[in-house]
C-alpha cells in the first residue's frame, strides 16, 4: 500500500507517492493558485491523481487526496486540520451531470475521456503558473 510523505515550501506543498516498486509521482501544486480554480476542477485533479497512482478512487481516497492536495480548500473552515466531506457532494453531482467522470459514492469514481483532457489540462496550466 502506497505511503504519502510531504513537505511545505513557502506556498508550494510538495507531496511523493511511495509506490512499492519505487515508482514515484510528485505533484506540486500553487496554493494561492489553487484557490482561484473552480473547486470542480480541483476535484478532477485529485481524481487524476488517484487514476495515475494506479488506485481506486472511492470517496474516502477522493476525500483524502484532494484535503492533501489543497488543505486551505478542503478543510473544514474552524478545524483546518480536518477534511471537510461535504465540500465533495455536490460538486460530484454536478461533475457528473456534466458527464466529466461516472461513479458514485458507494463504489468508486472514474474519469470519462472528456474529464481525463479536462484534467490533463489543468495539471498542465498549474505546472506553467497560468491561470484558467
Amino acid at each position: 500500500m502506497p505511503t504519502v510523505k510531504y513537505l511545505e515550501k513557502s506556498n508550494i506543498k510538495e507531496s511523493f507517492i511511495e509506490m512499492p516498486r519505487k515508482i514515484k509521482q510528485k505533484l506540486n501544486y500553487d496554493q494561492e493558485l489553487a484557490r482561484k480554480i473552480s473547486i470542480n476542477n480541483l476535484i478532477l485533479i485529485g481524481i487524476h491523481s488517484i487514476a495515475i497512482n494506479k488506485r481506486e478512487c472511492t470517496f474516502e481516497a477522493l476525500l483524502k487526496e484532494c484535503f492533501t492536495l489543497f488543505p486551505k480548500i478542503f478543510s473544514l473552515s474552524q478545524y483546518q486540520k480536518w477534511p471537510d466531506a461535504r465540500k465533495l457532494d455536490r460538486p460530484l453531482r454536478t461533475l457528473r451531470k456534466k458527464n466529466l467522470i461516472k461513479g458514485n459514492p458507494k463504489t468508486y469514481f472514474s474519469l470519462t475521456k472528456i474529464g481525463k483532457k479536462m484534467a490533463l489540462g489543468i495539471t498542465k496550466a498549474f505546472r506553467q503558473g497560468k491561470l484558467l
